[in-house]
């Protein structure tokens, strides 16, 4: 059954054989035609009922055909169509007779499952009987293509906005189609500005960027004449930055449709292009200069290391009949100059010392930096070399470095010999032992090498293990010195001094001191005098909560992070009051890159143990910062107090210390008095605590109570 067909055979008339035959031939081809058709052909009435249906039609609804033929089309879509059938009956006479429209909608299933189908659509009339025949296509193949293509849009998409360049696109008419966000941060163009029919505002925002507004916007026009052109330029912005311009036309099936323009930041390139362009004019026009600088210490402008080894060397290579001197210097102290005032302070330093250098020895051979705070003098043929390393110190003069005045210092070690004998690295290395030899003697001067000298290098590592072995044994012991109170005429504390016998020598403290910093042993051997100090004067510090115990903390041991509390627990096992201790500290402590020994020492003061400032006047400190220290009293040192001779001096610098510390709220101990002269002058300024030979030596515990009680003697004697 084929009722489609008889739809299509209702108009035909009767006619004669031959054109019969040829009439039924077609006919049979269109009923063939339409029965294979893969798209599914419905026939439906003004009513919406489908008269005729092909198998495709009855394949794609799951129907059978005698089931399609007499169902509404609502049945089978979810639009209606017969408002086209009706619109088309009630055209006046004159209007076609067939309408062709083409629309996507949702049809059904006879299992109820739905799918997207086209629809192709014509109306008909046929005798006066309006009727609409559709042709109805799957479009369920089309998922997959969608899908590739979102995916495809996706990936154009994200590798757009991932590119570093700033992208627009423009059809033929200059509309925008579109960019990415890179173009829109670098012309700082707002978003909403890109839109069509706002792209001379947004062309105009970037036109009043350029360095050049109109280079940039001619540009523009000569290439909007010219849409096959391929473009490349470069645009500056007023801002600094460099923007490399690229224009490609864009084309579909070989027609120019429209222009791509791609933006790229190019600053930092061009900005090292150029630096590499004048870094080669430069090289091109200094050559020499360059290659002179590969030989000069860059901070002081002087020779460096290599100038230094390289003459060195070609002297002693020449083997000329000639005397070659190496002068070593080194800055002594230089580590406060750059923990008190910084790091630009000592560089300043270090330049002011090369010009002396270079201004006090113009005939020298070479003056050379090696690095650091040491300086190299080489000389050949001197005649008298002690005195140009006399010469030199002298030039060291007190300077004025950003703002803040510094006496300079320095060690100088000299080592001799002549060009054809001597061994140019052992004279530089004779010259460094010299140099400590200078430092070890009392800094500031200079010392020639002797052969001795490195005896002495040597006994100072054998001191070295003969200390760390004193150390572990606990051979140090103690001497107490009176310190007297004017006030009170008795003596209220005893400063605690260790002493270390050696073979039967006295090392000093000045000398074992620093041994044991350097050897990393200040802090077992601190801690063990300090408890030894407590203990031998524990019975008098409980006799009298008045009295007081003074020990020399050395500022490797506040490093330490417990050393607060392991003096806390050594006072509270030796039953001592922590208000009876008092540590003096010299002022270094309070300059060094870490501000762990002021925390120390704030934690101390906080239990009652009270600081003393050591040695004042002597470093590099300034009364001014005295109001920030931890501190409760300062010691003058004896530099200070041995200028006073008769008593009747004028000694501004130090009354103005006395005095600037008692309006701080801090006591004053003088140490190092010897005479009735400096007892009187110091009494006179208001001096709390007076130390010094005058009043008693350092004595053993043993012998301290009728050193004290003499001591109290001659304060009431001579005041």
């Amino acid at each position: 059954m084929r009722p489609i067909t008889l739809y299509f055979l209702a108009g035909v008339k009767i006619m004669g054989a031959s054109k019969r035959r040829r009439t039924a031939k077609h006919t049979t081809f269109v009923a063939d035609l339409v029965a294979e058709s893969p798209n599914g052909l419905l026939a439906l009435d003004p009513d919406g009922i489908i008269t005729a249906a092909n198998p495709s039609a009855a394949r794609m609804f799951g129907r059978s055909l005698d089931s399609l033929v007499g169902q509404h089309q609502g049945a089978l879509f979810l639009q209606d169509f017969t408002h086209d059938l009706t619109a088309l009956a009630e055209a006046p006479p004159g209007m076609p007779s067939a309408k062709t429209t083409v629309v996507e909608v949702g049809a059904l299933r006879a299992d109820g499952s739905g799918f997207q189908a086209e629809i192709a659509g014509a109306v008909r009339k046929t005798k006066g009987q309006g009727g609409l025949i559709l042709s109805v296509r799957s479009l369920e193949h089309r998922q997959a293509w969608d899908t590739e293509i979102r995916r495809a849009t996706s990936l154009l998409s994200a590798t757009l906005e991932s590119t570093a360049d700033g992208l627009a696109v423009f059809d033929i008419n200059g509309t925008l189609t579109g960019m990415n966000q890179r173009f829109l941060d670098m012309w700082q163009v707002p978003r909403e500005l890109m839109s069509p029919g706002r792209e001379p505002e947004a062309i105009a925002l970037a036109v009043e960027q350029s360095a050049d507004p109109q280079a940039f916007l001619t540009r523009i026009i000569e290439i909007q004449k010219h849409p096959e052109a391929i473009t490349d330029d470069i645009v500056l912005l007023m801002d600094g930055r460099t923007i490399e311009r690229h224009s490609r036309p864009q084309r579909v099936d070989g027609q120019v449709v429209g222009r791509v323009w791609s933006f790229r930041d190019i600053t930092p390139r061009r900005k090292t292009e150029e630096a590499a362009e004048a870094a080669m004019a430069k090289l091109a026009a200094h050559a020499h200069e360059l290659r002179s600088r590969a030989y000069q210490d860059s901070l002081t402008g002087l020779a460096n290391r290599a100038v230094f080894n390289e003459t060195l060397n070609q002297l002693f290579s020449q083997g000329e009949q000639e005397n070659v001197d190496v002068l070593l210097l080194d800055l002594d102290n230089f580590k406060d100059v750059n923990d008190l005032f910084g790091h630009q302070s000592g560089d300043e330093l270090l330049r002011k010392i090369a010009v002396q250098l270079s201004s006090t020895l113009p005939d020298a051979e070479v003056v050379a930096r090696l690095g650091g705070d040491e300086f190299v003098v080489l000389l050949t043929g001197c005649a008298d070399v002690d005195a140009v390393a006399i010469r030199v110190l002298a030039s060291m003069i007190p300077l004025s470095i950003q703002g803040n005045a510094i006496n300079p210092q320095a060690s100088i070690g000299i080592a001799s010999g002549r060009s054809e004998t001597a061994d140019a690295q052992e004279l530089l290395r004779e010259a460094d032992i010299a140099m400590y030899a200078a430092k070890r003697a009392g800094r500031n001067r200079y010392r020639r090498f002797q052969p001795t000298m490195m005896e002495q290098l040597i006994q100072q590592t054998r001191q070295e293990t003969r200390l760390r072995k004193a150390v572990a044994g606990q051979e140090f012991t103690i001497a107490y010195q009176p310190i007297v109170s004017p006030l009170t005429g008795t003596v209220t504390q005893c400063e605690a001094l260790a002493r270390w016998v050696d073979d039967g020598l006295h090392i000093p403290p000045l000398d074992f001191i620093p041994l044991a910093e350097s050897t990393g042993v200040i802090e077992q051997l601190g801690m063990d005098l300090m408890r030894q100090s407590l203990q031998g004067l524990s019975v008098w510090l409980a006799a009298d909560a008045g009295v007081s115990l003074a020990v020399n903390v050395s500022g490797a041991q506040l490093h330490n992070q417990d050393f607060a509390d392991n003096v806390l627990r050594l006072v509270k096992d030796c039953s001592v009051n922590p208000a009876q201790l008092v540590l003096e500290v010299t002022e270094s402590v309070f300059f060094e890159a870490t501000c762990n020994p002021i925390q120390q020492l704030i934690r101390l003061r906080e239990s009652g143990v009270r600081v003393v400032l050591d040695d004042f006047g002597t470093g590099y400190s300034s009364l001014g910062r005295l109001q920030d220290l931890p501190v409760d009293a300062l010691k003058i040192d004896r530099s200070f107090v041995s200028m006073i001779i008769t008593g009747d001096e004028h000694l501004p610098i130090l009354t103005s210390m006395i005095h600037m510390a008692h309006n701080l709220g801090l006591s004053v101990t003088a140490e190092g008095v010897e005479t009735q002269a400096q007892l009187r002058y110091l009494n006179a300024l208001g001096c709390e605590a007076l130390q010094g030979y005058l009043f008693s030596r350092p004595q053993p515990a043993l012998e301290l109570d009728p050193a004290i009680a003499e001591a109290a003697r001659t304060l009431t004697a001579l005041s």
